[in-house]
């Protein structure tokens, strides 16, 4: 369990400020991570990695020389946001160009492709990557469905050598395919591990049972085994990731025995000698193996083995130098820092952006109002509701619906008074929310929730009192944006399954001349039914379709959520004078 916090909420924060106060030769803060403490050199190109944290060293402790330029950081096993993602990569750039790239999950992938798109909009040069090394997320033949999990360190330590050794973006990029396609992962769970201030773990293995198949988010294994002996377990992690040869013709290999956090290093060690010995009488050259914490799960017990079949190349970048403040390779001296040390002013320079525009009238600054008092509620209500939805959401995911939920509505209450406070009207106030709701919240949730509100807010605007066609039509635009950006469709178990009958509802009976409020109370009712329908379902996409056939029975968080908040809306429109906002 872990033990040792101030504010469960600020876990991350608070982690890191000691981090960075422990590692300033390598590190300095920036908003949403860190990167190295020297400018990059002219002509090179940044690396950016990251994810949520609890994972460490992954990622922040792999920020140096002969590795990651910066990490962005997000929230225990949450997606860092879109502007935290570019916000890191600005401060990494040094003019050739950036490569974000983390493993591959939903909230992930949405988030730094946003920020890609950001930053070719302001003339940086960037690409994003997703590692899908997890042999147990999806079958052969469906590798891009993958999850990335320990395989993410053989990529991105690749990936940040060439960088180091001077190649250019495109075979930077180039470099971190072949070592994925190189790379192959498998891994197995003895206990679940406990979020900050939790009081159970997210999930449990039974005594004498192992989970095979786990993900480093708190996930438990997709299938249960009996608890083997060392030489049991090394022949079943050994059986699985080489029976995934992505049709190699080398034998000669990097390897990771990777421990998940509760694991001790002289039981991966048992298990290596183990390990080693099978791949050796299997004709297997081992090239500079890892055993140790890598890439852990908070305080999961539990341990994966990672192979990456080399070729000259990769080799060169497995085996090459690097300096950070968790991993060092030996070798070959690793180039000094070049140039200046970061400032707080090159911080500052590399993040500024000007202030938003108010055009506002009256009616629009009424609406605004409207909307903060609306957030005043639903923050109300997610935190009552936090626990439960925490609850549907470990069935089969990872827990944290509830937690980002109340963070994302936190930070976005905050942001609409603030936004009221500046005189901005209803589309400015729930695009200030939508930007903090993705920002705080991270995580696949964070960012649909954000892009949703940023949308309502730009069919909205800020002048004029919006009428029930404006309102339906807006709605509408945020279910197309969602569609647009989320790869899901309507019955692949997530929040769309009652977003689309909501809407639909509600645009039906403002058609037939009803008034849009009492429109929206009902249609919150259909919303309601639509998400309790969702227990018949499997997930299709994120996190739970590894675990499909454990979530049926169980509602989807998030379209349980969603109808939560409509419910509430409805509730304030009610509470409002007759004929009022």
């Amino acid at each position: 369990m872990t033990k040792l916090f101030n504010d469960p909420a600020r876990f991350t924060d608070d982690m890191l400020v000691g981090f960075l106060d422990a590692n300033a030769r390598y590190v300095v803060g920036v908003p949403g991570g860190v990167v190295r403490a020297h400018k990059t050199r002219p002509g090179k190109v940044a690396v950016v990695i990251g994810g949520g944290s609890g994972h460490y060293p992954a990622f922040c402790g792999t920020v140096g020389p002969g590795f990651a330029d910066g990490a962005v950081v997000g929230n225990i096993f949450t997606s860092p946001s879109d502007e935290d993602a570019a916000s890191v990569a600005r401060a990494a750039d040094g003019g050739a160009g950036v490569l974000l790239t983390t493993g591959n999950y939903a909230g992930d992938v949405m988030n730094f492709n946003l920020a890609v798109t950001q930053l070719k909009s302001e003339g940086i040069d960037a690409r994003y990557f997703a590692v899908t090394d997890d042999v147990a997320s999806a079958p052969r033949g469906e590798e891009s469905k993958r999850r990335g999990i320990a395989g993410d360190f053989t990529v991105f330590k690749c990936a940040s050598a060439a960088a180091e050794e001077g190649a250019d973006l495109d075979d930077v990029v180039r470099v971190a395919g072949a070592a994925n396609a190189a790379t192959r992962t498998l891994g197995v769970a003895f206990d679940g591990c406990t979020l900050p201030g939790a009081d159970a773990p997210l999930f449990t293995v039974p005594d004498g049972r192992m989970g095979l198949g786990l993900g480093i988010h708190g996930e438990p294994g997709v299938a249960d085994h009996e608890m083997p002996s060392a030489a049991g377990l090394a022949a079943t992690l050994v059986d699985g990731v080489l029976a995934d040869n992505p049709d190699a013709a080398s034998q000669r290999i990097a390897v990771i025995l990777n421990g998940l956090g509760r694991t001790k290093y002289e039981e991966l060690f048992v298990v290596w000698g183990e390990v080693a010995r099978l791949l050796r009488e299997r004709g297997y050259q081992i090239v500079e193996p890892e055993v140790g914490e890598l890439v852990t799960s908070l305080d999961m017990a539990g341990c994966s083995l990672t192979v990456m079949w080399l070729d000259e190349e990769l080799e060169r970048y497995w085996t090459a130098p690097a300096d950070t403040p968790a991993y060092k390779k030996a070798g070959a001296t690793v180039a000094a820092p070049v140039g200046e040390r970061r400032t707080a002013a090159d911080i500052e320079k590399a993040n500024s952006a000007p202030p938003p525009a108010e055009s506002a009238d009256d009616d629009g600054r009424d609406g605004g109002r409207m909307v903060a008092r609306i957030f005043d509620a639903l923050a109300e209500m997610l935190a009552e509701a936090e626990e439960e939805l925490g609850r549907i959401d470990a069935v089969a995911g990872d827990g944290d619906h509830g937690r980002g939920m109340v963070k994302g509505v936190n930070a976005a209450r905050d942001a609409a008074h603030q936004a009221v406070d500046e005189g901005a009207g209803q589309g400015s106030v729930l695009a200030a929310a939508g930007r903090q709701w993705s920002a705080k919240a991270g995580g696949t949730s964070g960012v649909l929730w954000g892009a949703f509100l940023t949308r309502l807010g730009a069919r909205l605007g800020d002048m004029g009192k919006p009428d029930g066609a404006a309102i339906t039509a807006a709605l509408r635009d945020g279910f197309d944006a969602l569609i647009e950006l989320g790869g899901a469709a309507p019955g692949d178990k997530t929040m769309l399954d009652a977003l689309l009958p909501f809407v639909d509802d509600l645009e039906r009976r403002v058609n037939d001349g009803e008034r849009w409020q009492q429109a929206w109370a009902a249609a919150a009712v259909v919303a309601t039914e639509a998400a309790r329908e969702t227990a018949d379902l499997q997930p299709k996409v994120g996190r739970a379709r590894p675990l499909a056939e454990r979530s049926v029975g169980t509602p989807d968080a998030g379209a349980t959520s969603l109808a939560m908040c409509a419910r509430t809306v409805a509730d304030c429109f009610t509470l409002t004078a007759k004929g009022d906002r």
